[in-house]
């Protein structure tokens, strides 16, 4: 009986131009599956759905390697960076990306050629670059990864769940910036370094941006524990995504980091204050009720000053400035004409004695 309305289920679909057939062990074994899908749990009882169906940001898909440019790997959902050859079939995330330094692009309408538009396994189909990349690598779908009957299966279906506030909410910093590159994980990385050999537990999370393994793993790295992204919480970018949905990310994350009991919380939030989503973020009540206290990296002095004085203006507590732009004396000199601000070095965010230099100390964390 099941199989019987299993058969005239892909009947029906067949009229409407929708093809299901196995994902089979074999093809999974040999795919190549990225960072962006590794919460998802493939096997043999999931389709490949092709023909007329429209994907969705966080659609899983297999597709095929056409010609390689300038993404030359993935990163795979071990972690491991993967070359890419012709021919490789890949499992990916359909997203969208906002990079102003690589690519600017949108979820397509259909399974037609597209491209792979970043290295944790995205794709999209590219609307801008940047002049010193190479032409994106392109990519064939060959279908999307369906359930059992066939139904399109997304990354939100393997999301954390959204916990009640813990009783105790552990005092949480930001890390923002004025745009990629401009130092924030590296500062946030730092920070974290920092709070824990002064003796604090940190857990971290990165709120926006497009999924990666590499910031979750510098953070890890520098010692925090749990530490989360926002392809936890179902995205595997968060550009274009409505409001709602990030606010909905930083409280599901956060309540996550303190249901382990954390002292601390250092939360990345990706790109700079022009980005539309970061802005609505940072001027949102939920996000004034969350962070405690900003550090905000950049790359220059003139964009320090800028979003420090933008910070301030919106009432938001910025406690200090690192990023790119503290590699350089000349740098920071400028910026202190214009400032009364502290100015943190990678090496003194990474300090232990950077709980008391940012006017907080272990007492008041495990009170707060």
């Amino acid at each position: 009986m099941l199989n019987n309305n299993a058969d005239e289920l892909r009947s029906n679909l067949s009229l409407l131009g929708i093809t299901i057939q196995p994902l089979s062990q074999e093809i999974i074994d040999r795919a190549k599956i990225a960072y962006s899908c590794r919460r998802v749990n493939l096997n043999p009882l999931m389709t490949v759905v092709s023909g007329s169906v429209v994907p969705q940001s966080g659609s899983l898909v297999l597709a095929r390697v056409d010609t390689i440019g300038q993404h030359k790997g993935i990163e795979s959902n071990g972690g491991r960076r993967v070359n890419l050859f012709p021919g490789d079939q890949i499992i990916v995330c359909y997203g969208n990306r906002y990079a102003p330094d690589q690519f600017e692009a949108e979820v397509p309408k259909d399974l037609s050629p597209c491209s792979l538009v970043a290295a944790g396994g995205m794709a999209s189909h590219v609307l801008a670059q940047h002049a010193a990349m190479s032409t994106a690598t392109a990519i064939t779908p060959i279908g999307l990864i369906g359930d059992a009957k066939g139904k399109s299966i997304n990354l939100a279906d393997w999301a954390l769940s959204e916990k009640h506030h813990h009783s105790r909410k552990p005092y949480t910093l930001a890390v923002l910036g004025t745009s990629m590159n401009a130092g924030k994980t590296t500062s946030a990385a730092n920070l974290i370094r920092g709070l824990v050999n002064s003796g604090l537990n940190v857990g971290a999370a990165k709120i926006t941006g497009t999924g990666s393994p590499n910031d979750v793993g510098f953070m890890i790295d520098a010692g925090a524990n749990p530490v989360f992204d926002f392809t936890d919480a179902g995205h595997p970018s968060t550009y274009h995504l409505p409001h709602e949905k990030i606010e909905t990310i930083l409280t599901t994350l956060t309540h996550h980091l303190a249901h382990a009991q954390v002292d601390v919380i250092v939360l990345e939030i990706a790109d700079g204050l022009f980005q539309k989503e970061t802005e609505a973020l940072c001027l949102s009540k939920q996000f004034a009720e969350t962070v405690d206290g900003i550090i905000f990296a950049a790359g220059d002095a003139m964009g320090a000053t800028f979003g420090a004085d933008w910070l301030i203006k919106q009432n938001l507590p910025i406690l200090g400035l690192s990023g790119v732009f503290t590699s350089s004396p000349l740098a920071i000199r400028e910026a202190k004409k214009y400032l009364d601000i502290p100015i943190f070095r990678t090496k003194e965010l990474s300090s232990g004695t950077i709980a008391d230099a940012l006017g907080f100390n272990q007492q008041i964390l495990q009170t707060a």
